[in-house]
């Protein structure tokens, strides 16, 4: 499975852009001459010191992007980056307060050795907050359990991309497909769902995917995983060998009905953070959307992380810019259909993810036992009152 859909693999942005790792490390300061934020009211809803960790650690599935605004949002003006560690701290800062505390936001992927986060989680008792796609909430629940406790990208950008002039005329995933067309992911879920609904056979299955462009490039017949907030930016734009549009179409038309990195916690964690969560989760619904309505700021903080960071992954800002918009310009962010809060979770949607998933994941061997919905999720610290607006 990829980087967004369970556990983790290289995607084709991760490696289309590769830059030489040049070493170095240390610790760097953010803009020193930035003002400092006035503090929050004391006691009031943005005061997160006395309740939360001194430091909030919120662990991401990969390196910074724009899906991870939310999180990067909330760093402080007086942020220090660790290239070494591969992480940033700063103040927690929130609707223009300072809240009290610090947050330090760490990346995955090939940062922690391509572990998923649940692992992370129960490896290092610090994380406060791990982006835990539901998948693999469900991979891990046996071992290593946790809890959603609120949504940030609402629907799955995963899609399947392919060429239009090898493929004239066709416009879904399902035409595409219907001609035997190999599908290249890097793992098994996505395959596996797409055989099990008869959009493909299992003989177009290919599983060889390792993140570059040089297939795609070389066999333009071929249907490839990428995500719609970044691929088809980076293949028309900064791949030089392609340079012009793709077809793709979302996998959530197809089931992929995961939430994409809601906010989790460790399942034994819960009752010991809830006074924190009930403060700080409402202040992660609001991150997301005041980051999506002016992103410009944190997408340099986070080109920047990537920079210091040196790992071979280049991320633009003009990548970062395209991905801010399609969020919500093709509906991957907003609001809850059933309830209209933003950053609740749907029971049903939950049931329909465990129906859809389990039983996959556990024709693979990867769970023996299917868990309750229930047990995955809680909208206990959501904030009713925090709407986008949208449908």
């Amino acid at each position: 499975m990829t980087r967004r859909s369970g556990p983790i693999a290289a995607t084709a942005l991760a490696a289309a852009l590769l830059l030489s790792a040049c070493g170095g490390g240390g610790e760097e300061s953010g803009a020193a001459s930035a003002p400092a934020a006035p503090a929050a009211e004391a006691g009031g809803p943005l005061d997160l010191s006395g309740v939360c960790p001194a430091t909030v650690v919120l662990q991401q599935d990969w390196q910074p992007e724009a899906e991870h605004g939310s999180m990067y949002s909330l760093i402080g003006p007086d942020y220090t980056i660790d290239a070494d560690a591969k992480s940033v701290t700063g103040s927690l800062v929130t609707q223009g307060v300072d809240t009290g505390v610090d947050v330090e936001v760490r990346p995955g992927g090939p940062n922690v050795g391509f572990q998923p986060v649940p692992a992370l989680m129960y490896l290092d008792d610090a994380i406060t907050l791990g982006a835990v796609n539901s998948d693999a909430a469900l991979a891990g629940f046996a071992e290593q359990p946790t809890v959603a406790v609120a949504s940030q990208l609402t629907v799955s950008p995963q899609i399947l991309m392919w060429d239009p002039e090898s493929h004239p005329g066709a416009t879904t995933i399902r035409e595409v497909a219907a001609a035997g067309t190999p599908v290249v992911t890097a793992g098994d879920i996505i395959p596996a769902l797409l055989v099990n609904r008869g959009i493909i056979q299992q003989s177009q299955v290919d599983t060889s995917y390792e993140g570059t462009p040089a297939r795609f490039v070389s066999e333009p017949t071929i249907l490839q995983q990428g995500f719609a907030t970044a691929e088809p930016y980076v293949y028309e734009n900064e791949i030089s060998q392609w340079g012009r549009p793709v077809g793709f179409e979302p996998l959530a038309n197809y089931g992929y009905s995961i939430y994409p990195e809601p906010l989790a916690v460790r399942a034994d964690k819960l009752e010991e953070l809830r006074p924190c969560l009930q403060k700080l989760v409402p202040i992660m619904q609001q991150s997301q959307i005041d980051y999506l309505a002016d992103p410009a700021p944190t997408n340099r903080l986070i080109v920047e992380l990537v920079e210091a960071y040196q790992t071979g992954w280049s991320y633009s800002a003009g990548v970062a810019e395209y991905s801010a918009k399609a969020q919500v310009e093709q509906g991957f962010v907003h609001d809850d259909p059933a309830s209209g809060v933003f950053g609740q979770l749907d029971p049903a949607r939950m049931q329909e993810i465990v129906s859809t998933f389990g039983p996959i994941l556990q024709a693979q061997g990867t769970i023996t036992e299917i868990p309750d919905p229930t047990s995955l999720y809680t909208n206990d610290f959501v904030d009713p009152n925090i709407k986008m607006g949208t449908p």
